[in-house]
């Protein structure tokens, strides 16, 4: 029987009185390539993210890097509102060529990350381009040294190498930089709670995933959810929509693979939050764009305890799991949930 390997995430909030009232929201945005045709999957046309900018800018919105999102949201005092997250992966050149121009033109901030083994490869920024985007204002963030699916690894040999990856970018960061970031991202987002733990014993401050959603208070600081922009997601009708979305307060998400007959092509995702102000039985859910199979119950304390599950086997790596409930106020509140089968290549 072949071995499966699979990751559960659970954390509970430390407050007792919990209501659906949100204080920090953050929305956060991804980015790869900019006006690079050759890859449609992860470029964004450079007027459309140009559209991007302008609306943010015309509505107000205060762009934070990843560094700040994370002091934003433990701030308990602070109640500031229009707030993004710009960030960008991989370090590819059309982002220093097209991008960070744009940036500067807007006055806006935004996180990099670089996986360094690329680092002046022919589609790569070199470590001066990363320096003088660093000088723009762009914070620097580890994508570890050479961008390896990591939950592919045997666990006997994961954590170690995971921490080595992490460290070797480090130190090129630290020799060529003369830095050390303190944000991460994971390459393909694939991640799980040991690296989230090995993360914080080496000093990060916050890391982001793939999954898409709005920051709160309530996300795990080391698995903060992202939305993505491409030319299949980005167009600027679309993403008004992403920036009208309001967060979740969940309690509880945890993934099982037992959900149908201990199948991993068939998992079950428990996710806890509170009823208050959701029209629960508007509530959408989709497994990676088609429908999911749920069930769920009000607990004594208000809770709306939530199981879904695909209706079909899973056939790809990686699956979303996705959540939008509407509020009384016609706001749609967005949750989203990354399911990983590590044998899928």
């Amino acid at each position: 029987m072949k071995s499966i390997l699979l990751f559960t995430f659970l954390f509970f909030t430390t407050t007792s009185a919990f209501t659906q009232n949100i204080q920090h929201e953050v929305t956060s945005l991804v980015y790869h390539r900019f006006g690079d045709d050759r890859f449609p999957s992860t470029n964004i046309a450079t007027e459309t993210f140009e559209e991007h900018l302008k609306f943010l800018k015309d509505q107000g919105y205060t762009s934070l890097t990843i560094s700040e999102v994370a002091d934003e949201v433990n701030d308990s005092t602070s109640s500031r509102k229009k707030l993004v997250a710009i960030t960008i992966d991989d370090g590819y050149k059309s982002f220093y060529e097209k991008g960070l121009p744009l940036l500067k033109k807007y006055g806006f901030k935004a996180t990099l990350f670089v996986n360094t083994k690329s680092i002046g490869y022919s589609d790569y920024m070199s470590w001066k381009d990363i320096a003088e985007a660093q000088k723009a204002g762009v914070e620097i963030g580890n994508h570890s040294h050479s961008h390896p699916f990591f939950l592919s690894v045997s666990e006997r040999a994961r954590d170690s190498f995971f921490k080595h990856e992490v460290q070797e970018s480090q130190d090129l960061m630290k020799t060529n930089l003369n830095f050390t970031p303190k944000v991460f991202a994971y390459p393909y987002g694939e991640h799980n709670d040991e690296m989230s733990f090995a993360l914080s014993e080496m000093g990060f401050k916050a890391a982001v995933a793939q999954n898409s959603g709005v920051i709160t208070e309530y996300s795990n600081i080391y698995q903060l959810p992202r939305f993505p922009m491409s030319e299949s997601y980005g167009d600027l009708d679309q993403f008004k929509d992403k920036m009208k979305m309001k967060g979740l307060a969940v309690v509880k998400a945890e993934a099982v693979s037992s959900g149908y007959n201990g199948s991993v092509e068939k998992p079950r995702i428990n996710i806890d939050f509170n009823e208050e102000g959701l029209f629960v039985e508007s509530m959408q859910c989709f497994v990676q764009g088609s429908k999911c199979a749920k069930s769920m119950r009000i607990t004594r304390d208000g809770k709306v305890a939530l199981s879904i599950r695909p209706q079909t086997d899973l056939k790809a790596r990686r699956t979303l799991f996705t959540i939008t409930i509407p509020d009384s106020k016609g706001n749609w509140h967005w949750y989203s949930y990354l399911w990983v089968i590590p044998e899928i290549q």
